[in-house]
């Protein structure tokens, strides 16, 4: 198998506003047609990040290359990428055709050219037969594919998506990121998309990159992300987690909450702080003399496909996912299984670099 290769490069990036430092010696690569997430809270670099690859904003420090090439001070209309933002900016005065158009008249593309981009564009989007239609006439779902639309027919190789699906309800939303995920296979686009919901993230991606306070704090898969956490931060920030503070006994023997229980992690050495991640749905509720602990249901709610529970049990309230229907006050026992006890290291300090990029 053939690997791919990397399309873009940032190295050694930092970059500040006002003297708050908002990425500090960031490192990336992104494969050509390859979907990467950055996720993240509020204020910790992916919008920044996205800005300096469209050339909105250039580095204090580092370099970005664009197929090997240096780009970092590149103005952004000669960037072979394009951006859509979370607000459409549709022109209200123009048709969807001349909206989809505006890129390609600025490149003194043939009428002929332009008339069979705009069907095509459309076609993919699946806005057939909307050229004439005014922009305040679409739904938000509608316009952002437009603002989809009119981005692609410029044929970029690299689209650049910042929140886009933000302003959107959720049906409309989830309909989109099947769209999206489409689209890139269609079209054979890199695509750098930009959220803080992790649902999305973990729906669309290929790759996704965790951010936190300007460092990355890991880089995988999906299913890796959620499955093998690196740190607490990523535990905590996709999906929800128990995190409790434990001591390594020993290889494969971890206590939390005074209780010994048996895990597959080693390496951790002996008498070791440790932080133990435990998801929801690995909790299992027995009956209170088969558990490793036990504990009284405390709060139920019914989520759809399963109930959310907190349980109360050795003086940490352990939020559990069930398909169980257990009542409040009921005791309960508590058991995982060695496989779904997550170990790792207590970080340093709250910004620590969590993660080298492997190769």
């Amino acid at each position: 198998m053939t690997m791919k290769k990397n399309l873009i490069d940032f190295i050694d990036i930092s970059k500040s506003y006002d003297g708050n430092l908002v990425l500090d010696e960031f490192n990336l690569y992104v494969r050509e047609n390859e979907f990467v997430t950055l996720l993240g809270p509020s204020g910790c670099g992916k919008t920044t990040t996205l800005r300096l690859l469209g050339g909105f904003e250039t580095p204090d420090t580092g370099k970005i290359l664009f197929d090997s090439v240096d780009i970092t001070n590149l103005p952004a209309n000669e960037r072979k990428l394009n951006t859509v933002f979370q607000k459409y900016s549709l022109f209200p005065h123009m048709s969807i055709a001349e909206n989809i158009a505006f890129g390609l008249k600025i490149s003194k593309k043939s009428k002929q050219y332009i008339e069979d981009k705009i069907k095509y564009a459309l076609k993919l989007v699946n806005l057939d037969g909307f050229e004439h239609r005014s922009v305040d006439s679409l739904s938000g779902g509608q316009q952002q594919r437009i603002a989809i639309a009119r981005a692609i027919v410029n044929e970029p190789k690299v689209l650049l998506l910042d929140e886009p699906l933000g302003a959107l309800d959720l049906k409309l939303r989830q309909n989109m990121q099947y769209e999206l995920m489409r689209l890139k296979e269609e079209l054979g686009i890199t695509f750098l998309y930009v959220t803080h919901d992790q649902e999305e993230a973990l729906t669309m991606s290929d790759t996704i990159v965790v951010m936190n306070q300007g460092y990355i704090q890991q880089i995988g898969t999906p299913e890796m992300i959620y499955n093998e956490p690196e740190n607490a931060f990523v535990a905590d920030f996709i999906g929800h987690s128990n995190i409790i503070d434990g001591t390594m006994i020993e290889d494969k023997l971890v206590e939390i909450l005074g209780v010994k229980m048996a895990c597959v992690d080693e390496g951790f050495g002996k008498m070791t702080p440790v932080d133990v991640v435990i998801r929801p749905e690995d909790v299992e509720l027995v009956k209170p003399e088969d558990g490793y602990l036990t504990g009284e249901v405390t709060s139920l709610i019914f989520k759809g496909v399963h109930y959310e529970l907190d349980v109360m049990a050795n003086g940490y309230e352990w939020l559990v996912h069930t398909t169980q229907y257990v009542p409040v006050g009921t005791q309960v026992g508590i058991r995982v299984i060695p496989f779904n006890i997550q170990i790792m290291h207590k970080p340093e300090s709250s910004d620590e670099k969590a993660v080298e990029i492997d190769e």
